[in-house]
């Protein structure tokens, strides 16, 4: 009896053209938390979205957390300065009315500092989320 082979096939690789509207998006997404989502009517998970990052930001604020400057001598100072631009217009809105820079003398404001920068990283996750609904790799 002759046995069949199964051959193995690498599964088939989509491609995923970029666009402007593509692009358009990561930079509204990066400007305003939630928007990239708005401009491509998913409005539920942009406003989820938007209403979890500026709780996250607003209540750093409010611990009087510190907001990273351009430090490139220190490797957290760095990281929590990327962390920090990557949430966008609230970055530079925090830059141009001086918020949170305060010296951190307690516990909480530390607390604070680190509710910033996990609101920058989660839009970076809100970014491309967007980004791939935008290619067309994500429903």
């Amino acid at each position: 009896m002759a046995t069949i082979e199964k051959t193995k096939q690498a599964p088939e690789t989509q491609r995923y053209p970029l666009t402007t509207f593509s692009i358009i998006v990561l930079a509204l997404g990066w400007l305003v938390p939630g928007l990239g989502h708005y401009v491509q009517r998913r409005y539920v998970r942009g406003a989820l979205i938007q209403a979890s990052i500026l709780t996250l930001f607003f209540c750093g604020l409010a611990m009087q957390g510190k907001v990273y400057t351009s430090n490139f001598g220190n490797l957290l100072d760095i990281l929590g300065f990327l962390g920090n631009v990557c949430i966008g217009g609230l970055y530079l809105l925090t830059r141009s009315f001086d918020w949170g820079q305060g010296a951190v003398q307690r516990a909480v404001a530390d607390y604070g500092t680190k509710y910033i920068v996990v609101a920058g990283l989660l839009n970076i996750v809100a970014m491309i989320d967007a980004y791939h609904i935008a290619i067309g790799k994500k429903k």
